[in-house]
């Protein structure tokens, strides 16, 4: 049996019809499970039940796992450095001690006066044990007291002591005393390092502080007269751990828990914060050797009295002394001590030294500078000087001087 044409017709259209339904139901089901799909992603992912995360449009793409390795990182310094500290603290804490200056008042209402500050417990020998503080701490004692990590106070005998390093070295009984300090070479610091100080602060015992060593060599000037005008420059460590009242004389130390320096001073204006002071231990070691062995530290000595000829008024510069125009200072001897290497080289009062073996000395400082680092006890020594408006030139051997 054939199909005729007009069934042919009518049976396509009703294939097309049935296919063109089809089609609009898929496209619509298509539609219905993307929307599906969008709303329930944020959902699934705030619970967690997606295998990755999702990032909002506009967002930077964050590398989680690289986050989590730096975080993890980061972390493990910290704790490390932590640690390091208090690995130092603890092998230093038990030498650090209090020194207590006892000063007799007097007025109506007698007693003693305590003046406190720190020190350093840095050797034990047969029945005593050696403590280094601040000359400035034990200034003017009568007597000198001593407190131990345990609280206990102790006596303590003065050994020694220098003006010009701030240095001073106690005795003490050795019987309470459980650790001992090592000392660390300053001379291999560098600026960045860590810097721990320990000490008692307003009396506040064992304090701890960290900081870094801001600079390795500071020269401060320092005015033993009280003139105004510096006697000297220190060579110190500069750090920015915190150094207060009752911090001097105790210790700075590397992360090692060696000891790189005695705290000494600390700039104490409203302006200025995270300064502090600090002796190098290479000063230390020979100055604390010397008051060991002789009480004070030996330096070689001219055998005059001095001041610097800019605190003499410029008016007598060219008519009393008679120095020419070209002079711009120099150190004027106000007195020359007898049976000195000064006097025997035939040095007077009125002259104006000028030079040290072939160096110009403009003031005081330049002339204990050259004498205290670059001569011993012993050497011979040119120095130029005016007398009159005439340049002379004598040769002296020094002798020790105690400053």
């Amino acid at each position: 049996m054939g199909y005729y044409d007009n069934q042919y017709e009518t049976t396509r259209r009703k294939e097309r019809r049935s296919t063109n339904r089809l089609s609009l139901f898929s496209f619509i089901g298509a539609i219905i499970g993307a929307l599906i799909v969008v709303f329930s992603i944020p959902i699934l992912a705030n619970y967690g039940l997606l295998p990755y995360d999702v990032v909002p449009k506009g967002s930077d793409v964050i590398d989680t796992t690289s986050e989590i390795v730096e975080e993890q990182e980061v972390t493990n310094v910290q704790l490390n450095m932590t640690s390091e500290v208090i690995d130092a603290v603890d092998r230093v804490s038990e030498a650090v001690v209090g020194v207590i200056n006892m000063r007799d008042s007097s007025g109506f209402f007698q007693g003693n006066q305590e003046g406190t500050g720190s020190g350093v417990i840095y050797k034990v020998e047969g029945d005593l044990a050696f403590v280094v503080t601040n000359q400035h701490v034990i200034q003017g004692a009568n007597e000198v007291e001593v407190t131990l990590a345990d609280g206990s106070r102790v006596e303590a005998e003065i050994v020694g002591e220098d003006q010009l390093t701030d240095l001073a070295v106690l005795t003490i009984d050795a019987e309470n005393v459980t650790d001992v300090a090592e000392f660390g070479n300053s001379d291999h610091l560098r600026a960045g390092e860590p810097a721990i100080a320990i000490g008692n602060p307003l009396a506040f015992e064992g304090s701890v502080t960290l900081g870094i060593i801001s600079a390795v060599e500071r020269s401060i000037p320092v005015d033993f007269s009280g003139n105004g005008q510096p006697d000297w420059e220190a060579e110190v460590l500069q750090t920015d751990a915190a150094i207060n009242p009752g911090n001097s004389g105790g210790a700075l130390l590397n992360i090692q828990g060696e000891v790189i320096g005695i705290n000494s001073m600390k700039i104490a204006q409203q302006a200025v914060e995270g300064i502090g002071f600090s002796i190098p231990s290479a000063i230390v070691l020979p100055v604390i050797e010397d008051l060991e062995r002789y009480g004070e530290v030996q330096r070689p000595q001219m055998g005059v009295i001095i001041r610097s000829l800019n605190e003499i008024p410029s008016a007598y510069w060219q008519g009393m002394l008679g120095l020419p125009e070209d002079v711009k200072g120099g150190v004027y001897i106000e007195g020359v001590q007898p049976d000195t290497p000064a006097s025997n080289a035939g040095l007077k009062e009125g002259d104006v030294i000028v030079e040290l073996e072939g160096e110009a000395i403009k003031d005081t400082h330049d002339l204990r500078r050259f004498l205290y680092t670059e001569k011993r006890i012993g050497d011979s020594m040119t120095v130029r000087f005016y007398r009159d408006g005439e340049l002379e030139e004598v040769e002296l051997t020094l002798d020790k001087q105690v400053f």
